[in-house]
């Protein structure tokens, strides 16, 4: 009797002995899947004082399946900032020539940035070239190994001399050609755009 007892007792052992290594190595295989890297993914990240690009930026990341991101400043852009008419306006003192190096500051960070593979930036231009604002953002980050993709709002100024502009400041990046498009550009002419990229 006292054998069979201990001959089952051995069989009860092994098994318990078994179940908590299948636990382990489930354990190890889950740990495993959580240490990959994100999957990669693209970022619509904008600046929009007036709503024009904020609509530009939604549409677009709705499109192409892009996580949004809004570049909002730690004091808010008045009406009364953005007079150009005025040469003691804010955005003037700011985009004036000589205050290139002027950073506004920017509230809230990107949550993930490094699960990032592209990056697009969308703006406003002001004074021929992009806001204060997105130099800051360029500067917040590292951008070695990230597509970077310049895209803008404006009735009339090109997208040329902000994306030099950018590409001074941000050159760890890689950097693909920008586009101009109009508060009225529609999702389908988005995607039209972004397929060709």
């Amino acid at each position: 009797m006292k054998k069979i007892f201990m001959t089952l007792m051995s069989v009860v052992t092994i098994f318990l002995m078994a179940a908590c290594g299948n636990s382990d190595a489930a354990q190890t295989s889950n740990a495993a899947q959580n240490d990959k890297p994100p999957q990669k993914k693209i970022l619509v990240a904008f600046f929009s004082a007036t709503g024009n690009t904020a609509e530009l930026a939604k549409n677009l990341s709705t499109v192409i399946d892009a996580d949004l991101y809004e570049i909002k400043p730690k004091v808010e852009y008045t009406s009364g900032d953005l007079d150009w008419h005025n040469e003691n306006s804010r955005a003037t003192v700011e985009m004036k020539e000589g205050n290139e190096n002027v950073r506004p500051e920017i509230d809230g960070t990107v949550e993930n940035f490094g699960g990032y593979e592209t990056i697009i930036i969308a703006y406003p231009i002001w004074w021929n070239t992009e806001p204060r604002i997105i130099d800051t953002f360029l500067e917040s980050y590292d951008f070695k190994g990230k597509i970077v993709i310049p895209v803008c709002t404006s009735g009339g100024s090109d997208i040329q001399h902000s994306e030099a502009r950018m590409k001074k400041i941000c050159p760890a990046a890689t950097w693909k050609n920008g586009q101009r498009f109009t508060s009225h550009t529609t999702q389908d002419e988005l995607k039209t755009w972004f397929s060709k990229l």
